[in-house]
């Protein structure tokens, strides 16, 4: 990448699952685990939560109406609670995020390289941060797995008190992290969610397709997206192409 950066852009933050996180791979047989360890055998509980869950069993994944896409635990886990006969709430909540952190990072698996291009970006003088819909914690471990720490300058979860995505929460706060205006953020993502948040912020939205969804997401994605890129891998070459319309 080459060191000259767009002179209005300070910080890439990126969506993680989907993004720089496979979601099927990481998260079909991940959840599948969660959902085997909340049911303790019961068979039917399992069937159920799977239904509500929009999984498919036989090969690993969701369906692309499934709310844990792009949701949180707290968005879906009261369907979860109903089917499992526990009471929503916060205890509920954080004892999914602990299963799904230990779970996450034992089947994780990356984009192509995020850790390249996270240390490419910080060398060329961005600050690189991952906005979540995940917890803070399995978005930093996950971070850590990757080799992506070091270049990171910002983390944030679902529950780190700036709200979930679609709000633009998490994107504000980087821009505030930063001390610059949120005109001056790209916000990276898969996700409608991930858009709607950058543009409430003001950011820049790149839309990648590298989603569950695939190519079939450009046409929700493109209406919300300043930029439409395969992967991450692709950012690099956009970044320059926008360095050398605003030189």
């Amino acid at each position: 990448m080459s060191s000259h950066r767009p002179r209005h852009l300070a910080g890439i933050l990126f969506d993680k699952d989907g993004t720089l996180v496979d979601f099927d791979r990481t998260w079909g047989p991940a959840v599948y685990a969660v959902m085997e360890s909340l049911t303790g055998g019961d068979r039917a509980r399992l069937e159920d939560l799977m239904a509500v869950s929009h999984y498919v069993e036989e090969e690993r994944r969701f369906l692309s109406t499934s709310p844990l896409i792009a949701g949180s635990s707290a968005a879906y886990g009261p369907l979860w609670a109903k089917v499992l006969g526990r009471p929503a709430g916060p205890a509920f909540y954080g004892e999914m995020d602990r299963l799904f952190r230990t779970e996450g990072l034992r089947h994780v698996r990356p984009i192509g390289d995020p850790a390249g291009t996270a240390r490419h970006l910080a060398e060329a003088g961005y600050a690189v941060g991952i906005a979540s819909n995940d917890s803070e914690a399995s978005a930093r471990a996950q971070g850590d797995a990757l080799g992506l720490t070091a270049h990171l300058a910002y983390v944030a979860g679902y529950d780190s008190g700036h709200g979930a995505k679609p709000e633009p929460g998490m994107v504000g706060a980087f821009a505030v992290h930063l001390g610059v205006g949120g005109d001056r953020i790209a916000m990276v993502g898969d996700s409608p969610y991930d858009l709607v948040a950058g543009r409430a912020a003001g950011a820049v939205t790149i839309a990648v397709l590298s989603g569950p969804l695939g190519e079939a997401a450009r046409e929700v994605m493109a209406p919300l997206a300043d930029h439409v890129i395969g992967s991450i891998a692709d950012l690099a070459g956009l970044l320059e192409r926008i360095a050398e319309q605003d030189a």
